[in-house]
């Protein structure tokens, strides 16, 4: 026969069990929030970084107008892109992406890949594309310009463009 005493300590050992797993269950409820928030923090900041990524690369001296065209922001010179593009193997790594592209806006030239017989009549710029697994592109609206000449004049034409990067996701 069970004792009074014995039953209560059951009781009380029941109810601190009781307790006890509602308390891990809102700690997990709120863990579970708190990952989540932080998942999303961190899709920001990633998506932050990929566009400074790209105004970084439009205004490095590898792309960049320079005072060439006048002090531009986001200006990408077209004749060195287009000599960067033959010459790209020493800078596979140097940028840390896995893609590089540029494709015109405006004027639209459609599909048509940049190549020395074509240029400048073209509308995609394919500067780096390494085999990899590749994250979702990241892209910013550039100036593309170069030289042209008219009439013996020579005088600076821009045309809209995207420039669009992609990193390698690891794993």
């Amino acid at each position: 026969m069970v004792e009074k005493g014995q039953l209560k300590i059951q009781q009380m050992t029941f109810m601190l069990i009781a307790v006890t797993f509602l308390f891990i269950l809102v700690g997990i409820f709120f863990l579970s929030i708190k990952l989540y928030s932080v998942r999303e923090k961190a899709t920001i900041l990633e998506e932050e970084n990929a566009m400074l990524l790209v105004s970084k690369l439009a205004n490095s001296p590898e792309f960049s107008c320079g005072q060439a065209f006048g002090a531009k922001s986001s200006c990408v010179d077209f004749e060195k892109v287009m000599v960067l593009k033959e010459r790209i193997n020493k800078y596979s790594e140097f940028w840390g992406v896995a893609k590089i592209e540029i494709r015109k806006i405006y004027p639209d030239e459609g599909d048509v890949l940049c190549n020395n017989a074509n240029y400048p009549e073209c509308g995609v710029i394919n500067i780096l594309d390494k085999d990899v697994n590749t994250a979702p592109a990241t892209s910013n609206f550039v100036s593309l310009c170069r030289k042209e000449v008219k009439e013996d004049i020579i005088y600076n034409k821009c045309e809209l463009a995207k420039l669009i990067i992609s990193s390698e996701v690891k794993g």
